[in-house]
Parts: C-alpha cells; structure tokens; sequence
C-alpha cells in the first residue's frame, strides 16, 4: 500500500482546503526519528487527565470513556510509553482514579510518575512540572483528550522546541472565522491566511515554563494553553506542522470520529 501523508488523508476525509495543506507539507521538514537536534537533550511530558470533560456529557471524564475498546487515557499512556527516549513520564490525575484497573500496569513503569490536577490548567501543568525533575531539558505538555497524536508529529515538535525553545502542535485553520464584539454582529472577518489551530502537546524548555508561568501569575495574565505564557515574554514559538486527526474529544461526536480515524489506521484493542 502506498504511503499516504496524514495531511493529505485529512484533506480528504475531512474536507481541509487543499491549498492550506499543500502549503503546510511544504514547510513542514521530513520526519526524522532520531533528530540530530535531539541528541543532547533529555526529554519528558506531562500528561493532563484531571479534567471533567462537561461537554460529553457523560457519566465519567472523557479521558476515561472507552474508545474502541479502550479508555482514552489508555490509548494515550501506550503511545507516550512506547516512546524510549522520554525518561519521564507525569501522569496528572486525581486521587479518586488511580486505582482504576487499567492503570496499574503502567504504574509499575519506572518512567511514569503521578501528580496532582490543580484548580486551572495552570495549576495542573504547575504541578506536573514541578514532578518532571531538574535534569530534563525539554517537556511536553500533553491533553489526555487528544489520544490520536502521532509519534511522527510529536518527535517534529521535539526538535522544532530544541531548536527554537518552544514549539506547539497546529494546523492551518479550516473555516472562515469572524469576530464579534458583542456576541450578535459580525465585527469583522479574519484572514485566514494567517490563523492556526494550535492542538497538543506544546513543547518547551522546562525553565523557560516556570519564568513564563511566574510572570503571567505577577501580572494577572489570562492565560489559555501553555506556549501563551512565553508568547506573552515576547519569546518565538515555532508553529510544527501537526495533523488534522489530532482532534480534541470534546463531544459525543468527537468519539465517532476518532473511532473511524483509529480504524483506518487498522488499530484495534
């Protein structure tokens, strides 16, 4: 069977504009599994599982739904570990889960540490960072409710955060996106052109985390996901080209979705 580049399968199944996506592979570099960028670094990632997931609705956190024949947080928590060069793995989740039968064969990996969920997402990566240890030198911070990340897309954005100190996951924006001041009017259309759909994991070096989290927290700066902190230092984030099947489970039609994607990929539990 022919290789068939993930942006260009989401083009078709998804119905992305051809032209945002040949323009991505363009700019995004070949994968390389063992980068030369990454050879001197030590590398780890947090995972976030502490949410609630209200917009599932359903009976349990997202991260915690079986999707095919899986928890979501298992699908996750395979990928990371198959991983060898992370030689930390932190697993942020709440007391009341961690005895759930399926994760205790991963806590016998030595890799894999726990840490608490914090009030906010800030507090959740806080805490996870703070679990990592003083010798990695890049983390990737990772939302349990995106479990069909690639390795491919994830060791990209390693070396793209070696190289720049920061780097996140996006995809050219799909649809027309229009601003409104007030909630009813249309204020103005946004040039596409220009906008990412930024997913996970966001990669950057652990200290300049903690300097963007310090100053964000003595200026009362909201903050929206984890490269916002050094945007808002005035530091470079570089974009790395992701793919479109890294979707977030958010609603129940998102878990369809991502079935089929798993499918496709002849993935089964």
């Amino acid at each position: 069977m022919a290789f068939i580049s993930p942006l260009l399968y989401a083009a078709a199944a998804f119905r992305v504009p051809h032209s945002a996506v040949a323009a991505a592979i363009a700019r995004a570099p070949p994968a390389q599994l063992l980068s030369p960028a990454l050879v001197d670094e030590r590398l780890a990632a947090v995972l976030l599982a502490g949410g609630s997931g209200s917009r599932m609705k359903a009976d349990r956190p997202k991260q915690f739904l079986e999707l095919l024949g899986k928890p979501v947080l298992q699908w996750d928590l395979e990928l990371l570990l198959s991983m060898e060069r992370l030689e930390r793995i932190v697993l942020v989740i709440a007391d009341e889960y961690r005895d759930l039968p399926f994760l205790q064969p991963f806590l016998s990996d030595p890799r894999l540490a726990l840490a608490l969920p914090g009030a906010e997402r800030q507090n959740s990566v806080e805490n996870g960072l703070a679990t990592v240890g003083e010798g990695c030198t890049l983390v990737a911070i990772h939302d349990a409710a995106r479990p069909l990340v690639t390795i491919d897309a994830i060791e990209r954005c390693f070396a793209d955060a070696a190289q720049h100190g920061a780097a996140v996951l996006a995809v050219p924006c799909k649809p027309t996106i229009k601003e409104s001041a007030d909630g009813e009017f249309v204020s103005r259309t946004l040039d596409r052109s220009k906008l990412w759909d930024v997913q996970t994991p966001q990669i950057l070096r652990p200290q300049m985390l903690r300097d963007g989290f310090a100053n964000a927290n003595a200026n009362q700066l909201a903050v929206t996901d984890d490269v916002s902190v050094v945007e808002l230092m005035g530091e470079p984030v570089k974009l790395t080209v992701g793919e479109y099947t890294n979707l977030k489970l958010t609603t129940p039609e998102d878990m369809i979705i991502a079935e089929t994607i798993l499918r496709d990929r002849g993935e089964t539990h």
